[in-house]
């Protein structure tokens, strides 16, 4: 059986995404959404215990955390090849771990499809900017962009709390404190209360995922700092009804009034197969001008919609009108781009 470090290095020379570790298959690869055979030797459970092990020796973390818990999120990188994120866990009384391969270099956006719309909200001094999509969209790779821009461009303390760590910031004209769960900090909300003890100007939170993580990064948002987090939502009005939904019925009138006040927008987004069977960032952005922020204050989320598609405000992007332009490029079938869409028959209509 080959060493778990010729495994990933194999699949980075592949281009690959994701490393698949699980009993009973041979180690996989998907590249550009399809899975690949690193090997064709079966994987029994002894094997993927013994990969999975020498997993935590690279990531220098205690094997006994997956024993107590069932499942756990780590990192680690292999010189020369990549950075790792891996999320091991028990299935059926065995171990089988997924890793993400991770670049060591920030990503180029301009490689990577990010438009410049959504780039310019770096320029944005407070306030909060949701990045939202399914797993695996590339949220992660976004707010990464978003800070290297405000790390590059102005002089601030940008504090990150991920789990795990993906990118390495280097200091530009920032100074980048990046804090890991819970190698750092036990939690989510710990490390964010902490974060505003830290004289923070940015705050980047990996993951907005529980009542009192929320709660906190409200908070931050009101008090002067910029805060950057994603969720696992599509749309921009479904985002903001998460956010409120997660609150007992009687608080929800209060923090629709604080969103509508902090929230500056939120970017959706969506990897679409192309012809070539590669995939393309798809995107929607919403900022957040007095209509929106009525709507929200209001309980009015279902009319954003209408606002972003509407197409008059070019502070704003429409992922229909996205798809639109995909299909007329040559990019995307007509068929995924309906698929897709969030009204398929007005796209329809307009392809």
């Amino acid at each position: 059986m080959d060493s778990i470090s010729n495994m990933l290095s194999k699949a980075e020379s592949m281009g690959g995404s994701d490393v698949f570790i699980i009993p009973g298959s041979s180690p996989m690869v998907k590249v550009n959404n399809n899975f690949v055979k690193l090997s064709e030797d079966r994987l029994m459970p002894p094997d993927c215990e013994q990969l999975v092990q020498a997993m935590y020796q690279l990531a220098r973390r205690d094997y006994g955390l997956l024993a107590q818990e069932g499942d756990d999120d780590f990192s680690f990188a292999i010189p020369n090849v990549s950075r790792f994120r891996c999320n091991a866990y028990r299935q059926r009384g065995t171990v089988a771990a997924i890793c993400r391969i991770v670049n060591f270099e920030l990503p180029d956006p301009a490689a990577m499809g990010i438009p410049q719309i959504v780039l310019d909200l770096a320029s944005q001094r407070n306030g909060m900017i949701l990045v939202t999509g399914p797993a695996g969209s590339g949220k992660s790779t976004t707010l990464a962009c978003i800070v290297d821009k405000i790390n590059a461009e102005r002089e601030a303390h940008i504090v990150t709390i991920e789990d795990p760590i993906e990118y390495l910031h280097r200091h530009k004209k920032s100074l980048v404190s990046q804090r890991e769960v819970p190698n750092d900090a036990a939690t989510f909300s710990r490390a964010l209360r902490a974060s505003l003890r830290e004289a923070p100007d940015v705050i980047l939170l990996g993951e907005m995922r529980d009542l009192d993580t929320i709660r906190t990064a409200i908070t931050a948002a009101e008090t002067g700092h910029l805060l950057l987090s994603s969720l696992h939502t599509i749309g921009a009005a479904k985002t903001v009804d998460r956010v409120i939904d997660t609150f007992p019925a009687d608080q929800q009138a209060q923090i629709r009034m604080q969103m509508s006040m902090v929230l500056k927008a939120v970017v959706s987004q969506r990897l679409v197969p192309t012809v070539d069977g590669a995939r393309v960032p798809v995107f929607e952005v919403m900022t957040v001008n007095a209509a929106i922020q009525n709507m929200i204050r209001d309980g009015r989320t279902h009319q954003i919609d209408n606002v972003i598609y509407g197409g008059s405000d070019k502070s704003m992007l429409s992922m229909d009108a996205e798809l639109q332009r995909l299909v007329r490029s040559g990019r995307i079938t007509r068929e995924i781009a309906l698929l897709y869409a969030a009204n398929p028959d007005t796209l329809a209509k307009r392809i």
